[in-house]
Formats: structure tokens, C-alpha cells, sequence
């Protein structure tokens, strides 16, 4: 596969908030069609026919979350066509699988699906997008579909990063988290630990002992580095940020920020207030901001 961004993972210049939707194309305007063929358009298929994909990058799935949604679907129906690619005789999903196990719950026979045909790289980079876009998965996921994108398809971080609108070092960032031993791993993935947690462990002499005594403590991103220094990590929070000796203090915010956004942040700090800087380096980027900043869906 080609180092580029393919076309389908570039989105329409059409206006703030546009979202995934402009990723899959303009789908909710499409009119349903019959026929089994690949088809830009919306179809009924039958639940029985539809498959999840091996590769999804999304491996946790909150039950409660699933019967709220599956409540849902049972008094409104599917209102939201997951995305499928015809495979071996069946389709599978490229994404939408949250929506099909909850479809599944409310003992829906068939639901409408998108069909297209992408390729096996189309399919995870589309899946990776989507859970992203939607903030559905955790730093760990994140990560590893990152590694295969790069192991299997070639894709540099800085190419990554093109790709989900989000900085070459942010992706940096989360591939360092795969080095964590096995159990802190798990204490992220099931959000017992932060991504600015898991990055203060990285540089620590054990890090699995480290994460257990931050998980059983409830320590802080700002104390875990502490720790992770060997320095004793305050018994208390400053109530308000002071301007002299608190560059380190500003450094770790910085940081905590660029984890969440996955943009660089900036911050100018003084006595009657300062300003934060969101660095973007394209459009969709700056697109994904207004976005987060105005409340709009993903």
C-alpha cells in the first residue's frame, strides 16, 4: 500500500463539523436501493450475514453501554447504518460493530448497512478513523492499530498522523505505551490508568509496582511523575497555579493536554492570566477543534 493517505481517509473541505460522515461519503442523503451488489447506497441485510472483522481496533466493549444503546434500537429501531465490505460470501464490518452488538441485543433481524467495497488496508484505516473520530477507543487500541498500520501497510508516524488529524508526536507517544509490561497495559485499557499516567511509567525502574501504587493511592499524572522520578510527590494541590518556580507544573499540563487532543498545546502563564495555543498543521485538524470546541458530533 502506498505511503500516502489514501482518498477515502481524506475528508471533503465542506464545512465545520462534517465529521466521519464526510469520510464515508454522504451516506445519510443516499436513498436505499435494493440488490446484494456493492453499492454506495443503504441497504437492509440480514444480522446472520454480517461479521466482525478480526483486526477491529476496538477490543473493549462496555456492557452497560450496550444495553443502554440496544434500548434504544428496540424503540426506534437503527437509525445509523453501520459500514460492511462483501467477504467470502458474507459481509464484514468495517465499522459500526458497537451498533451491531447492540442490534443483536434488541433481537433485530436485519439493519441497514452501507456496503463498499474496501480493501483489507482501507478496511482498518476506516475502522481506526471512525473509533477515533467517535473517542471510542482507549490509549492501548489506539496504539496497536497504529503498529499494524505501520507493520502491515508501510504507514510512517508522520503519515499516521495525516491520517487520524492528530500530531506526528502524539502518535510517537502512544506507540511508547506498547513497551509497558502486560498488566499496566490492561490497567489502561480498562481505565484504571490515564494515557499521562501510562507516559510517566515508561521512564520508571518497575513500572508494573509503580502502577499498582498509583492505582491503589489514586495518585495524580503530576505525583506518578514525581514517583517515576524518585522524587516524593506532594501531599497536597496547589489551589492555583504560581508563576515562579511552576514551569514544571505548566510542562505536565501541557503534556496532559496534548494526550487528550492529540495536538501540541502551548501554554503562556502569568500573573493576570495567559492564553493556551493549540498548534494545528492542517485544516482537518483545525476542523477536528472547532469541533471539540463547539460540542458538534464527531
Amino acid at each position: 500500500m502506498s505511503d500516502e493517505p489514501t482518498p477515502l481517509a481524506r475528508r471533503r473541505p465542506s464545512g465545520l463539523g462534517r465529521g466521519l460522515s464526510a469520510l464515508m461519503g454522504e451516506v445519510q442523503r443516499e436513498q436505499p436501493i435494493s440488490g446484494n451488489g456493492a453499492s454506495p447506497g443503504v441497504q437492509i441485510v440480514a444480522v446472520a450475514s454480517i461479521h466482525p472483522h478480526p483486526g477491529q481496533p476496538r477490543r473493549h466493549f462496555d456492557d452497560a453501554a450496550l444495553e443502554e444503546l440496544a434500548s434504544s434500537i428496540k424503540g426506534r429501531g437503527l437509525i445509523q447504518p453501520i459500514v460492511v465490505r462483501p467477504h467470502e460470501g458474507s459481509y464484514q464490518i468495517v465499522a459500526g460493530e458497537r451498533r451491531w452488538r447492540a442490534a443483536q441485543r434488541a433481537q433485530l433481524h436485519e439493519i441497514p448497512v452501507i456496503i463498499r467495497d474496501f480493501s483489507e488496508g482501507e478496511t482498518l484505516e476506516v475502522a481506526l478513523l471512525e473509533n477515533i473520530q467517535r473517542e471510542e477507543l482507549n490509549a492501548i487500541e489506539e496504539a496497536d492499530a497504529y503498529r499494524r498500520l505501520m507493520e502491515e501497510y508501510g504507514h510512517t508516524q508522520e503519515v499516521l498522523g495525516r491520517l487520524v488529524h492528530k500530531s506526528r508526536s502524539h502518535v510517537a507517544n502512544l506507540l511508547r505505551l506498547l513497551d509497558l509490561p502486560p498488566s499496566v497495559r490492561d490497567a489502561v485499557a480498562d481505565k484504571r490508568l490515564s494515557m499521562g499516567h501510562a507516559r510517566a511509567l515508561i521512564t520508571a525502574p518497575d513500572p508494573a509496582a509503580l502502577a499498582l501504587e498509583v492505582i491503589e493511592r489514586g495518585l495524580s499524572v503530576r505525583d506518578t511523575e514525581k514517583l517515576a522520578r524518585g522524587a516524593k510527590p506532594a501531599s497536597q494541590r496547589r489551589e492555583r497555579i504560581e508563576v515562579k518556580g511552576a514551569e514544571s507544573d505548566i510542562a505536565a499540563l501541557e503534556r496532559q493536554l496534548s494526550d487528550l487532543i492529540g495536538l501540541r498545546v502551548k501554554i503562556a502563564h502569568g500573573p493576570a492570566g495567559g492564553s493556551v495555543t493549540l498548534a494545528y498543521s492542517s485544516l482537518d485538524q483545525l476542523d477536528m477543534i472547532c469541533q471539540r470546541l463547539s460540542g458538534e458530533p464527531i
